[in-house]
């Protein structure tokens, strides 16, 4: 029963959270380091550093996230399990639930020079408490099938971050969705 009580916390404070989000009108930039020029998925990347108006709350989310992501693109599977809870939970789109890190580091097997996950954060919430918050963007992975041939797949992501009690910040909650096909992609032929 706490373990229900947590989630329905993290999903409440999230929910409340863009729900502020949007009631105010601010939407809240993109990756720190990019150009403001669309990226491959046609997504515009906003600079925060260029938004006077962020707190240093979400600064330092989007601040994590980025670190986040740059260690699973140089380490793979194993580096993105290293950034989880003890009682983290991934849930990924049509799949049962993930519960804890150990059952996550099960699962995140691949390696960056076959599968290469990438991701942008596109807006982040802090709590009031200043211990726990999160983020959210888009994602792009992409392999290659047994021809060779380039698969990619995209979608939104939301991970909800927690301070630790020694001052660690950790991921205690990935959800993801995969983007829908493209308008006529279900129903097209595969490229020689």
């Amino acid at each position: 029963m706490p373990r229900m009580r947590t989630i329905a916390s993290i999903l409440s404070f999230a929910f409340c959270a863009s729900a502020t989000t949007r009631l105010t009108g601010q939407q809240i930039p993109l990756n720190p380091f990019s150009s403001g020029a669309p990226d491959s998925g046609g997504h515009v990347l906003i600079s925060p550093l260029t938004q006077p108006t962020l707190t240093p709350g979400v600064l330092q989310l989007m601040e994590l996230e980025s670190r986040f992501a740059a260690d699973v693109a140089k380490g793979g599977g194993k580096a993105f399990a290293a950034w989880f809870t003890d009682d983290a939970v991934v849930l990924n789109n049509g799949k049962p639930p993930v519960l804890g890190r150990s059952a996550i580091a099960q699962q995140a097997v691949w390696d960056p020079a076959t599968y290469q996950l990438t991701w942008t954060p596109q807006g982040a919430q802090m709590g009031p408490s200043n211990d726990m918050g999160y983020t959210w963007g888009h994602y792009e992975g992409k392999a290659k099938d047994n021809n060779g041939q380039p698969i990619v797949l995209t979608g939104r992501y939301m991970t909800v971050w927690k301070k630790l009690p020694g001052g660690a910040w950790k991921v205690s909650l990935e959800a993801s969705a995969n983007e829908a096909p493209n308008a006529g992609d279900c129903c097209a032929l595969p490229k020689p």
